[in-house]
């Protein structure tokens, strides 16, 4: 018998795992081991101004010092090392991009997370050079592969994981209890990621999904140690090699990596960087994104003993921690959703 039966162990379903047992719950996971699995592929990222607006990511000044603090506490209690803060530098590719940019440092809700133009110093002899760059500050990056790698030998030691596709059919919900395999729960929490959408007790809510490609490669004399953005990003990763991505598209008929996909990861690099590289490998994955960009909390609108936690999207690193920690204090001490997130404000088809 246990409390809580996790479908999903990427980051959502990682994070709630963590704090379910921390606050003294019984658990168990259930993941099926796709090599498709954007956790598996993801960089982690955690940026605090994105895109050409240079806008503020929403939340961020809840997101980010939670983000944090958590994930601080999790390297110290399990001696590994997987939360890494390093600077991004990101190309401003003209005067407008410039004058926005300078506009912005102006802002006093944006001061603390941008700073003036970025020196390349001694990277400007490795990059084909832009017109301008500037620096984004409170920056990191989440080693999501290691992170989720970590807690899944964890609890396979503890005997708390199963790797399997769990078949809806052999999930029997009872008024008092939901049995799985032989596996008596309080509630089940959905974490599928992009396979939510075909859940047959969530499936009404809008999942869109995306698909990425990206490359790992080794870039000899590079020694960057910064986060560096133009069309595409490179990060430093831990073995020395780095994480080249992503492309992006909502529209496609196949998971597996595709040929075009890796052509367009070239070309991008090969047009921002002047050294010769290695790709190491080529992977593809399917991003769980959602129609409003925020993700789904909460039960199920008729079966009480079925909840999801979805739909964190290419900021899984940064909105993670926070609305696990949100929906956990739900499920243990009856607190309100926030209605952003919250799947009530979804029409559920019973209703309509």
């Amino acid at each position: 018998m246990v409390d809580y039966l996790i479908v999903g162990q990427g980051i959502a379903g990682t994070l709630m795992g963590y704090l379910l047992q921390k606050a003294g719950k019984r658990i168990h996971v259930l993941d099926n081991d796709s090599p498709r699995s954007s956790s598996k592929h993801a960089a982690g990222i955690i940026n605090p101004v994105t895109g050409r607006r240079y806008v503020k990511s929403w939340r961020i000044e809840d997101l980010l010092p939670f983000a944090h603090t958590m994930y601080s506490e999790i390297e110290r209690e399990f001696d590994i090392q997987v939360f890494h803060q390093m600077p991004l530098i990101r190309t401003l590719y003209d005067q407008k991009d410039r004058n926005n940019w300078m506009l912005r440092i102006t802002d006093p809700a944006y001061e603390k997370y941008m700073s003036g133009e970025a020196d390349l110093g001694t990277y400007a002899d490795r990059l084909h050079p832009d017109f301008s760059y500037g620096q984004t500050l409170h920056t990191a990056r989440l080693d999501i592969p290691a992170f989720i790698a970590h807690f899944r030998q964890h609890w396979q030691k503890r005997g708390e994981y199963t790797i399997t596709q769990l078949d809806m059919e052999a999930l029997e919900i009872r008024d008092d209890i939901v049995k799985w395999e032989g596996i008596e729960a309080e509630k089940v929490i959905f974490c599928e990621g992009s396979w939510g959408k075909q859940n047959p007790y969530f499936n009404y809510l809008p999942f869109r999904g995306a698909k990425g490609e990206i490359m790992e490669v080794a870039i000899p004399g590079a020694n960057f140690d910064r986060i560096i953005k133009r069309k595409l990003f490179i990060v430093p990763l831990q073995n020395g090699n780095y994480w080249i991505g992503t492309t992006n598209t909502n529209w496609f008929d196949h998971e597996e990596p595709t040929a075009e996909g890796l052509a367009e990861l070239e070309e991008k690099l090969k047009a921002f960087l002047k050294l010769d590289f290695e790709i190491i490998a080529h992977h593809s994955a399917i991003r769980p994104t959602v129609k409003h960009r925020r993700p789904f909390l909460g039960h199920h609108p008729e079966q009480n003993r079925l909840v999801i936690f979805n739909g964190l999207g290419t900021k899984g690193a940064s909105l993670g921690p926070f609305w696990a920690a949100h929906l956990v204090s739900h499920l243990l001490e009856g607190t309100s959703l926030d209605s952003e997130v919250d799947i009530r404000q979804y029409p559920y088809p019973s209703a309509v």
